[in-house]
């Protein structure tokens, strides 16, 4: 990571001699950042590794003569780095990315549009915050066993989807967890979710990502843990033992419908650049759920979900955040912290168990007051 006014130096690795170009000036362009070399595959950067220390390497997934994620294995177990890869928003890209942050890159981005040259404007602010995102990021070595909306996008609250409201009070035995995350958080939501029985009460997920990578994302979260995991569909009832993830084009709300709760997607403005944003589902849950939800907010960048979490608690729901020290960007979990918005701050690795005993607690306590 540079230190003081030290620029961060970048190296482009890419296939492709124009977006390598359009990456460098794009890049160029913040005095902060030092574009000290480019390759065209995974041999040439090896060697650019070696000779120019950069900070913050830009990784193209398809390459030739070895993809960028083979390339990306060998990386992390021998000299780890932050990596921000830049990927077609395909299925194929989509898996191909999910499987690089697997293996600890902080953050994509997708090609940029090099026949739309009104976008890349925006697109310059995106790949500029991502890179200096990374430089700052906590990258850990790779062991042996081992989403994105522009920000010139004017930034609205929750407001712009959901008016503020106290909670709805309701005589329920349904609990509800509801989880938001953005830069490392598809690791850390699989984290948390591999941890969890079977029997536990639904969870809502909104996690940054493009709409390409969400569908693959609630695939592979579905494969790897003991509940159900979906990409939310609108009118879907919320079901113990089931997790539902925001697609990546729109919000995730919850909704009480007589005795169900029940999904609901909104397709209106982005909120703190982001749709889905954690603060639009964290608000819908602290109305319609109030202290029968616990909301959990995991690594990311930026602030979105630290006021609804803060809502949540007011609400009487338990809260959590994820501490710094196992957060990749301790952005969103941070700014929660800062608002009072967190009733622990906990490590990863402890998130799961903290979840199942809040869940038990309240069930106790519910048996309690009704006996």
């Amino acid at each position: 990571m540079p230190s003081g006014n030290t620029r961060i130096r970048v190296l482009i690795v890419d296939d492709s001699a124009l977006v390598r170009r359009i990456l460098t000036e794009l890049l160029s362009s913040d005095r902060s950042i030092e574009v000290v070399g480019a390759a065209s595959d995974a041999y040439m950067a090896r060697e650019k590794i070696k000779e120019l220390h950069p900070d913050v390497l830009t990784l193209d997934v398809e390459m030739p003569k070895m993809d960028g994620v083979t390339f990306l294995r060998n990386l992390m177990r021998l000299r780890p780095m932050p990596v921000v890869m830049v990927s077609s928003l395909t299925d194929h890209g989509a898996e191909i990315t999910l499987d690089a942050l697997a293996l600890g890159a902080v953050d994509y981005l997708p090609k940029p549009k090099i026949d739309l040259a009104a976008t890349l404007g925006d697109y310059r602010q995106e790949l500029i915050a991502k890179v200096k995102m990374a430089a700052r990021a906590r990258v850990r070595p790779l062991s042996e066993s081992s989403s994105a909306v522009p920000l010139l996008v004017p930034k609205l609250s929750a407001d712009a989807v959901l008016a503020k409201a106290p909670p709805r009070q309701f005589r329920t035995t349904d609990r509800i967890i509801a989880i938001g995350a953005s830069t490392g958080g598809t690791e850390a939501i699989k984290d948390v979710l591999m941890g969890l029985p079977p029997d536990t009460p639904g969870i809502l997920i909104t996690q940054h990502i493009p709409k390409a990578f969400s569908t693959p994302f609630a695939k592979r979260m579905n494969a790897c843990c003991r509940m159900t995991v979906y990409e939310a569909e609108d009118g879907q009832q919320v079901l113990p033992g089931h997790v539902y993830i925001a697609p990546g084009d729109q919000h995730l709300l919850l909704v009480r419908d007589g005795a169900r709760y029940i999904c609901r997607l909104d397709d209106g403005p982005a909120v703190n650049r982001h749709k889905p944003s954690v603060d639009v589902l964290f608000r819908s849950v602290a109305q319609q759920a109030g202290r029968n939800a616990i909301g959990a907010i995991l690594t990311g960048m930026g602030r979105d979900g630290a006021e609804g979490l803060k809502e949540m608690r007011d609400g009487g729901s338990p809260t959590i955040a994820q501490d710094e020290a196992t957060s990749v960007v301790w952005g969103m979990p941070g700014a929660a912290v800062e608002v009072g918005a967190a009733c622990q701050i906990l490590p990863l690795s402890a998130i799961s168990a903290r979840l199942r005993a809040l869940a038990v607690a309240m069930d106790i306590t519910r048996q309690a007051s009704s006996a």
